[in-house]
């Protein structure tokens, strides 16, 4: 069974930092380029990042591009977001997905989801 498990989520304080990791099993991500999203309460799913299948190339969206990082470990099977200086708009639930077509942003290019993980930072 092809699967996507994220896990890192939980309860942090504004200006705090989060590592999520997104887990594949049954398959091996290493082909696939891997993209998080986040979908806030009340709000659409939005495109937060992406890194090509041997993470070379990553990009993000402007409102995180210089606080969070992503990061891929092909050996482990896992792709990381390293999320540093949250804020309270950051709140979300955290999916990561997965795509043999490369890098992209739209979420209709992407195969693979996980369950998603909750994102929240509060004070």
């Amino acid at each position: 069974q092809l699967k996507l498990v994220e896990s890192g989520g939980g309860l942090v304080q504004p200006g705090g930092s989060l590592r999520l990791s997104c887990a594949a099993s049954g398959f091996t991500l290493d082909n696939y380029a891997v993209g998080w999203f986040r979908q806030a309460p009340g709000k659409e799913r939005e495109w937060v990042s992406c890194i090509s299948s041997r993470g070379y190339t990553t990009y993000y969206a402007d409102f995180v591009k210089g606080r969070f990082t992503i990061s891929r470990d092909n050996a482990k099977n896992t792709v990381y977001l390293q999320m540093n200086s949250l804020k309270p708009e950051d709140t979300a639930i955290y999916y990561c997905a997965a795509t043999s077509l490369g890098v992209g942003a739209e979420m209709i290019e992407y195969e693979y989801w996980g369950q998603g993980t909750r994102v929240t930072v509060s004070s």
